[in-house]
């Protein structure tokens, strides 16, 4: 078998997320939850399939280290709920809101509009009288208070005439989906594009929450269900992703923070869509004072699911054989998607210049996939494999002296705290290593949740340092 470069310079991507309906990204698929602490996303998936027997619904919160493998874990869910009858809607919040400045309505909003979208393609019939009237009110507003800003309706051609359309807002259409689909878009990407405008428009909804909620179940989840059910599917289930992205900065006014503020204070408004719901949310707070207030406000009692890393070290400091050889496993099928398994490392020599190579990548990333893939990454941008030690050493400086340029004199100490007693507290200092990537969560069989500090910080001469004077 033969190494293909430019195939496996692809499949290194790592900005790219496997998507595991498709059949060949889920060659490239390795399961990780042997090591993990448990079948995380099994427990996701049973709760629905559980509560969906009852006719409830479910919201459940999901979080882990940015870049730890949520997306590829919740593509999976995804796929597997999809083979179970369900319609799921996946979608990166990122892609619609500002990370930096969100509010409910936002999240609320650019949640209808993906189920919205999603709908189209199965001539869901909707009434959506008041949820039309609430995107064009908006829109009204936002045209008379703001200089020279107008909406245009798209130019749609009705399939096999030829012929295009305008299409206006506040009219009984064939394709209802379409259109709040469109509004809401609109009133996004117009909001995201000016700060004074997105203020503006966050003014006028968020006093409407409870309005916007109450229209989005009756209008659009209410009747998209039932219809969905008579098709043949179980129910609707809707996965936010990225939201653990959001802005750690204060909330404009208050002593909390962006996350605290929508997540923890205002928790109780995104539990209450009538379908599945799972949120990603930030690491920090499953770790902050507030932990037991989400699990119960969003959370509806239920348990904040995390993602560990992926450990090559016990506890103990002994070495974690299984986790390091799913590492190797994760970059060889990358490279050999079609041999089996137990093949894969016969093949090592065309990758690498050593299985120690390898080793060493799957080390120093610790555990850390997207890590892992932005190193390898980099190798295969400077040269074809075989990736020489050399090449590697280069790469894994340049993470090492990025990644230690961006901790504070006064983190030192506290990530040689973590290193130490491995764990971390319920400080925001604390909190904020694990935001920053400079300490990682592992779970151990016996020992249970405990945490590291990201082994390239643990080869810079400021962690070595503060090692040498606690001895002293």
């Amino acid at each position: 078998m033969q190494l293909d470069p430019i195939k496996f310079f692809h499949a290194c991507d790592p900005s790219r997320t496997l998507q595991i309906s498709k059949p060949e990204d889920r060659k490239y698929y390795i399961d990780f939850a042997s090591v993990r602490g448990g079948k995380i996303i099994k427990r996701l998936e049973r709760t629905i399939l559980n509560r969906s027997q009852l006719g409830e619904p479910t919201c459940q919160l999901f979080t882990g280290h940015i870049g730890c493998g949520k997306s590829t874990e919740l593509r999976r869910l995804q796929a597997e709920l999809e083979d179970q009858g369900f319609h799921v809607v996946y979608f990166a919040s990122t892609e619609d809101l500002d990370m930096a400045n969100v509010d409910i309505s936002d999240i609320l909003l650019a949640i209808a509009r993906q189920i919205a979208l999603s709908l189209e393609p199965f001539k869901i019939q909707l009434q959506p009288t008041r949820f039309l009237k609430i995107i064009n009110e908006a829109k009204a507003l936002l045209t008379s208070e703001v200089t020279g800003l107008t909406f245009q309706a798209p130019d749609v051609e009705v399939a096999g005439t030829g012929i295009k359309l305008k299409k206006e807002f506040g009219i009984k259409r064939d394709n209802d989906s379409y259109s709040i689909a469109f509004g809401l878009g609109e009133l996004t990407s117009t909001a995201r594009n000016s700060e004074n405008v997105r203020s503006l428009l966050s003014q006028h909804l968020e006093p409407r929450v409870k309005t916007i909620l109450e229209v989005i179940n009756k209008e659009l989840l209410e009747p998209a269900q039932k219809q969905l059910r008579d098709q043949g599917k179980e129910g609707l289930v809707v996965i936010v992703d990225n939201l653990d992205r959001v802005d750690n900065r204060q909330k404009d006014g208050s002593k909390r923070t962006l996350p605290e503020y929508l997540f923890v204070d205002r928790g109780d408004q995104l539990r209450q869509l009538d379908c599945h719901v799972i949120y990603t949310i930030p690491l920090v707070l499953a770790f902050s004072n507030d932990a037991e207030y989400l699990k119960n406000r969003l959370g509806g009692g239920n348990d904040v699911k995390r993602l560990p890393m992926v450990p090559i070290y016990k506890m103990d400091g002994s070495d974690y054989g299984e986790g390091i050889q799913l590492l190797k496993q994760m970059v060889m099928a990358r490279a050999f998607p079609d041999a089996p398994p137990e093949q894969r490392l016969d093949f090592v020599d065309q990758v690498f210049d050593s299985p120690d190579t390898l080793e060493r990548l799957c080390r120093i990333a610790g555990g850390h996939s997207r890590n892992l893939l932005s190193i390898l990454h980099r190798c295969l941008e400077e040269d074809d494999p075989p990736i020489t030690r050399d090449c590697l050493e280069r790469a894994i400086r340049e993470y090492r002296d990025s990644l230690s340029l961006a901790v504070e004199d006064h983190e030192w100490e506290l990530i040689q705290q973590v290193a130490q007693q491995k764990r971390v507290s319920g400080e925001k200092a604390h909190q904020m290593l694990l935001r920053s990537l400079f300490v990682f969560e592992y779970d151990d069989p016996q020992e249970g949740r405990w945490f590291e500090v990201n082994p390239a910080l643990q080869e810079t001469k400021q962690f070595r340092g503060q090692q040498f004077r606690g001895q002293l």
